[in-house]
């Protein structure tokens, strides 16, 4: 049987979660970050920055700043799109499928009545 979060259960949840998230020894995403990670990893691609921009109505600056910081943790990668040299394709990584199945984990443990299943997120190879 399922219940429905009240609005403080889901505030609750969050937050535990993100103190949960900036106590572990792995970089802070800010929100904007977290969005395209997430839209990037669960959302159908192939993603570019344009795509990117459309989808979470972000100016593509916006979206280029926070490329520039998830590459150089190394959660995504971009790579020139061979049909069209003009388009760079944002791409998962292994460390960005293991960053967010951690984070996953923190939700669950945040959740209650969530046991500590583990959650896989796919890696492109």
């Amino acid at each position: 049987m399922s219940r429905r979060l009240t609005v403080k259960d889901a505030l609750n949840l969050w937050r535990g979660t993100l103190v949960a998230s900036v106590r572990r020894d792995a970089p802070d995403l800010t929100a904007r970050q977290l969005a395209i990670l997430l839209t990037v990893y669960l959302e159908p691609g192939p993603h570019t920055v344009r795509g990117l921009s459309w989808a979470l109505d972000v100016a593509k600056p916006a979206i280029v700043r926070a490329l520039d910081r998830l590459g150089r943790l190394e959660l995504i990668r971009r790579r020139r799109d061979d049909r069209d040299r003009r388009n760079v394709l944002i791409q998962r990584t292994v460390a960005g499928s293991v960053w967010l199945a951690d984070f996953s984990e923190l939700i669950a443990a945040h959740m209650p009545g969530v046991e500590g299943e583990t959650l896989r997120v796919p890696a492109d190879q």
